[in-house]
């Protein structure tokens, strides 16, 4: 059976010397925090315990804090990535081969970015099952520390009444003590009716002290049922105790475990995803790309002929003015009249004694 490692080394009244215990949980070095001690009232040990199990609680809730704060990063970037696959450009005037391999790209950054928000919400899921294990813990061990308490409060009680017993009980002893010194010093020096008084006084305290003896040794039975009950469940606690702190540790481990599982299975997904843009990128041809362009923007299939040199004068020469007909301007107006003189006369151009030439 395994040994209770809590109760062993928290107990009240440890010895200085014991035989090295079993490693079988982390208080196993822990006795050294407390030296032998008298006091039955003493929860030195005790107090060691709660302040681990507390300090474990605080890192169980550290852990989910970590958690929870590495969602909202997880969100932030995974957000961040869809936001940029789908508003920031990235060779979107690309064609063929090499285009289908970016708007792969894209595709998988955005996927990328959706693995990452699935991610914090399974962390987020991860730290409520942290929290509601913390809160388990403490609710249970709630109940055991209220009877502790309890038990430590009836245990002080009576302890403090039979220290009080005790006191008037030797107080007694020394009042009968004294009784029977004044009758043996007094015995021939006084008279008859002091001896009796004398005798009375020693009876007296003989009678008082039978009562505080009386009282004292009720006292200390009291007392030692109620140790007997304290230590009976202070064992029970100690056990119950070193249970909830060994499932918190492999709680703890386990919840550590699967959070770098995660982490990893999430880096896979992510390579899966950038692999499949590999295998895109694999399938992307030059020679198809550049022969796609030109067929899409091809002019024609022949070059344009060679501009020759053309001689100016030569055009002149070779060329034959063709006149075409004028056209006759409509007019209210009526006919010109006919000019008088020839174009040999210097009145040529005379129109009714107005000439254009002048002399």
């Amino acid at each position: 059976m395994r040994e209770t490692l809590f109760r062993d080394h928290f107990w009240i009244r440890l010895a200085k010397r014991r035989p090295k215990l079993r490693t079988g949980c982390v208080f196993s070095e822990i006795s050294s925090l407390q030296e032998e001690s008298s006091d039955l009232t003493s929860t030195v040990g005790y107090d060691s315990i709660i302040q681990h199990l507390n300090d474990g609680r605080k890192n169980c809730k550290e852990f989910e804090d970590f958690l929870k704060e590495r969602a909202v990063i997880e969100e932030k970037y995974g957000k961040e990535l869809i936001n940029l696959s789908k508003k920031k450009p990235c060779g979107q005037t690309e064609l063929n081969t090499l285009k289908r391999s970016l708007d792969a790209f894209k595709q998988q950054i955005d996927n990328v970015g959706q693995g990452h928000i699935q991610l914090a919400q399974t962390l987020r899921e991860e730290a409520k099952k942290m929290e509601d294990f913390r809160e388990k813990q403490k609710l249970h061990r709630k109940k055991i520390e209220l009877i502790m308490e309890a038990i430590h409060k009836n245990r002080n009680l009576q302890y403090k009444k039979t220290m009080e017993a005790k006191r008037l009980y030797e107080q007694r002893c020394r009042d009968k003590d004294e009784a029977e010194q004044a009758v043996h010093r007094n015995a021939n020096l006084v008279t008859q009716k002091q001896q009796e008084k004398l005798f009375l006084k020693l009876a007296q305290t003989k009678s008082s002290l039978e009562d505080s003896d009386r009282n004292y040794q009720q006292s200390i039975t009291s007392l030692e049922k109620i140790r007997e009950e304290w230590q009976k469940e202070h064992i029970k606690a100690c056990e119950f105790f070193e249970t909830q702190e060994c499932e918190r540790i492999s709680y703890f481990r386990n919840a550590l475990w699967l959070h770098v599982n995660q982490l990893s299975q999430s880096c896979v997904q992510n390579d899966e995803k950038y692999e499949d843009i590999r295998k895109s990128l694999e399938m992307c041809s030059i020679e198809k790309d550049i022969e796609f362009f030109v067929n899409l923007r091809k002019t024609g299939s022949s070059a344009p002929a060679p501009v020759a040199y053309e001689n100016y004068y030569n055009a002149q020469r070779n060329a034959t003015p063709v006149r075409s007909p004028a056209s006759v301007p409509i007019s209210r107006r009526g006919p010109l009249p006919t000019p008088t003189s020839g174009p040999g006369d210097p009145d040529y151009a005379t129109i009714d004694g107005y000439s254009l030439i002048h002399h």
